[in-house]
């Protein structure tokens, strides 16, 4: 689903509302930190694994949404993503001390 899509209450894509906040809260992750499927979906992060798999939006940082122990979904491709944007890792982990943006309410 493109971004037109999601936004346009008159095509028959329109996303809920719902959806729409896990998006935003992606799209608000800055360069350089992450946040957790539960963060951008609070009680439900399998809901965020999945707006996130339905989306075709280009510049949607999607990498930068990780699991909460910091490992990866999307492994080699999102790890070359978050360390050319500086995160910092511990081994083959996301150090979720430093990088990780508190969730939003």
């Amino acid at each position: 689903m493109s971004r037109e899509t999601a936004t346009d209450p008159n095509n028959s894509g329109f996303m809920r509302s719902r959806e729409m906040e896990v998006l935003e809260r992606v799209r608000s992750t800055p360069e350089g930190f992450v946040r957790t499927y539960g963060d951008v979906s609070p009680g439900a992060p399998r809901f965020a694994g999945t707006v996130l798999f339905q989306v075709d939006e280009p510049d949607l940082p999607w990498w930068r949404v990780v699991r909460a122990d910091g490992s990866l979904a999307k492994g080699d491709r999102q790890r070359a993503l978050l360390r050319a944007e500086g995160v910092p890792f511990k081994g083959s982990r996301v150090d979720m001390r430093q990088a990780r943006l508190p969730a939003e309410d």
